[in-house]
């Protein structure tokens, strides 16, 4: 079974898309910030994380940056949530900071379920 590591602040996306992609077949770890998401990587091993970017203790921007300087951890496919487009003018966010990661996939906010149930799939190929 594929794992998916879902990090983001909201506690109700993180339930709601962690019951989705379970019931899809994948096993689902959950973090509610960039810190603890970062631990996670690293003792939970994913085959791939779902990484929202505006987040307290460590943005979604700075755990990817961490995520691809580690020679461990950079194959691990990164999918950012970004609402920075739209948030542009009222955040210090931007898009040329999400360019800078190295992330593998990038999905705007509000996310679409299904979208975001077909890029797993596409990045996992399956959930066996």
């Amino acid at each position: 079974m594929k794992k998916v590591l879902l990090v983001d602040d909201d506690v109700d996306f993180c339930e709601a898309t962690g019951l989705l992609l379970e019931s899809k077949g994948y096993e689902v770890v959950l973090a509610y910030d960039g810190k603890e998401g970062l631990e996670k990587v690293r003792t939970e091993k994913p085959d791939l994380v779902i990484l929202d970017v505006m987040m307290p203790e460590m943005n979604g921007y700075d755990v990817c940056v961490v995520l691809k300087a580690d020679p461990k951890l950079k194959k691990i496919p990164v999918i950012l949530l970004t609402g920075v487009g739209q948030d542009m003018f009222r955040t210090h966010y931007t898009q040329h900071m999400g360019l800078m990661t190295e992330a593998d996939d990038y999905i705007a906010k509000p996310v679409e379920t299904q979208e975001l149930v077909e890029r797993v799939e596409d990045w996992l190929g399956g959930n066996s």
